[in-house]
């Protein structure tokens, strides 16, 4: 029965996913049924991109469902085949007519595409996830050698039933726990009445056994895979560089080291800083400006020091706030701080004062979701107390980020309002996704609108 889904689940969602498809295709016609000058592809055209799609969906493999995958991974999965469908219809058919209205309809071609397709990907996962939960498509494991790291394991499979692994017990000359079948040498003598899917193995095992076990492995068709000990148990995702015949493990990577992860993040910053620049700073610039030359001498914006990717320093823009002081690297705003002004105050207040950094995305110093940027001389004194704060930098500082949205954002009046920062950014960092920004952007936004009085 397992075999049996295995070999026919992939037709099935290939089929589903055209079926989508040509939905995406008649729902954008629907909705754009008044416009009769759009042309939409004929059918043999339309058969064309058919066949593209499924070309795409199988050379990327979009039919795997990892067992440990999240939802969130299906859905990035589904933008990059969606980004090169999208890149082939815009060759080969938008420069073929003319129609002054063909890019609305690529454009709701699009969205059509990535709502449906994105829903009925979700909902397959979703479905599988259920199944296996209710034990239904399960895969047969066991683990040899015991240790801290094997129970942990173990722990996990009996946690996350959705996982589907249906765990049968430890082989190991030294356990003698209620989960040891027997030892190592046992299992090679029974393994073939255990049906084996797949051998996780400790990695404290000397090499030869764990030649010996991935040799048998590999004559019965069993996966196995090698459970790190505690030093590689870390909060982050593992992938493996190959120099010739010998692997490395790289165990700091995050998901912008990714060129089309980078990609994505940098395309939307540009569009979103482009899109407040000429309908909200166009006309706000000068209204502020206006009004801090009023109320104080001194210039529209405050420019300063700050410490950006890899530590590298940047000129970080604001609309000056306070009356120009000697204190302004080394000493926080305050609340009722008296060198802060009227208009400055509700500025903060507003989170406005931070939306000349817009230009800092632009350039390239900063990004509109990262972790906040701080002075120079806060950054010496903060690297020196709270583990892990440099890895902040490793990627571009933000407008706002997922600590802010969390609630920490303003004075740091106390040391566990730093150390919550840092954690947050850290999370941020290691779990980065296109979805998290534009969450993360979206809460900005209400929380804005709701006027919180903590500037960032």
């Amino acid at each position: 029965m397992e075999k049996k889904f295995e070999k026919y689940f992939p037709w099935f969602f290939v089929v589903g996913d055209v079926l989508v498809v040509i939905l995406s295709f008649f729902l954008t016609g629907y909705l754009l049924k008044d416009y009769g000058a759009v042309s939409h592809p004929e059918f043999s055209t339309f058969s064309i991109f058919i066949m593209v799609w499924l070309v795409i969906t199988i050379l990327r493999k979009d039919y795997r469902f990892g067992r440990t995958s999240e939802a969130q991974r299906t859905l990035n999965k589904l933008l990059g085949s969606l980004v090169w469908f999208l890149a082939i219809v815009a060759i080969v058919w938008m420069p073929v007519y003319s129609d002054a209205l063909r890019l609305v309809y690529f454009i709701t071609l699009a969205s059509s595409l990535f709502l449906l397709i994105g829903v009925y990907r979700t909902g397959i996962h979703l479905i599988l996830r259920k199944t296996r939960a209710f034990g239904f498509n399960h895969r047969k494991a066991i683990i040899i050698g015991k240790g801290s790291s094997s129970a942990k394991l173990e722990n996990v499979f009996n946690l996350r039933r959705d996982f589907g692994i249906q765990f049968l017990g430890y082989y190991d000359d030294i356990s003698t726990c209620e989960q040891t079948k027997g030892t190592i040498a046992d299992f090679f003598e029974n393994a073939n009445n255990l049906d084996l899917d797949v051998i996780y193995i400790n990695e404290s095992l000397k090499e030869s056994l764990v030649r010996k076990i991935i040799n048998f492995a590999d004559d019965h068709y069993i996966k196995v895979k090698i459970i790190p000990g505690g030093s590689l148990q870390l909060e982050k995702n593992l992938s493996f560089s190959k120099y010739g015949d010998f692997f490395v493990i790289n165990v700091n990577e995050i998901p912008l080291d990714s060129l089309l992860n980078r990609f994505f993040k940098r395309s939307f910053d540009i569009v979103f800083s482009l899109f407040v620049m000429v309908f909200i700073l166009s006309w706000l610039i000068p209204l502020v400006g206006l009004l801090i030359k009023l109320e104080s001498k001194g210039p529209v914006f405050f420019i300063q020091e700050r410490n950006g990717v890899n530590n590298k320093v940047f000129k970080c823009l604001k609309f000056r706030s306070m009356t120009p002081n000697d204190y302004a690297d080394t000493h926080q705003a305050t609340k009722n701080d008296p060198r802060v002004t009227k208009i400055g105050a509700f500025l903060r207040n507003t989170s406005l004062d931070e939306m000349p950094q817009f230009l800092n995305v632009l350039v390239g110093d900063m990004s509109i979701v990262g972790p906040r940027p701080h002075t120079i001389p806060m950054n010496n004194v903060f690297k020196t107390q709270i583990e892990k704060y440099n890895s902040r930098h490793k990627i571009k500082p933000g407008i706002t980020g997922l600590a802010q949205v969390k609630g920490f954002r303003g004075e740091i009046e106390n040391p566990y309002q730093i150390r919550s920062r840092v954690k947050l950014d850290y999370f941020y960092i290691q779990n980065w996704s296109i979805w998290m920004d534009l969450s993360i952007c979206l809460r900005t936004i209400y929380e804005l609108l709701q006027n919180r009085e903590n500037a960032y």
